[in-house]
């Protein structure tokens, strides 16, 4: 990194992006593109219980696990370490 700050917070988010690293831009459309296309090929096996993609009438933003598939990704995205594996559904939906 070079050391330069982040964009200032008086500009508005087209003026943001605008002010980004062309690396910073090319690292967030990679990511996005990579959980889209997540989504796209573990959604089309059509098996029952499985999420469907978004256009197809499922909850947008909602990712299969990962610990199905082989990836280079140790981590779910939503409870890396399972710290709430254990937390009843009452205080996940009062945290959530």
């Amino acid at each position: 990194l070079d050391g330069s700050s982040f964009p200032s917070l008086a500009l508005s988010p087209p003026e943001q992006w605008d002010v980004l690293p062309f690396a910073a831009k090319l690292q967030i459309i990679l990511f996005v593109g990579y959980l889209e296309f997540y989504s796209e090929i573990s959604s089309s096996n059509g098996q029952p219980g499985e999420l469907k993609h978004y256009c197809k009438g499922g909850i947008p933003g909602k990712y299969p696990s990962f610990d199905a598939n082989p990836h280079p990704v140790p981590f779910n995205l939503y409870d890396p370490f399972n710290l709430h594996k254990n937390m009843s559904k009452e205080d996940k939906e009062r945290r959530l």
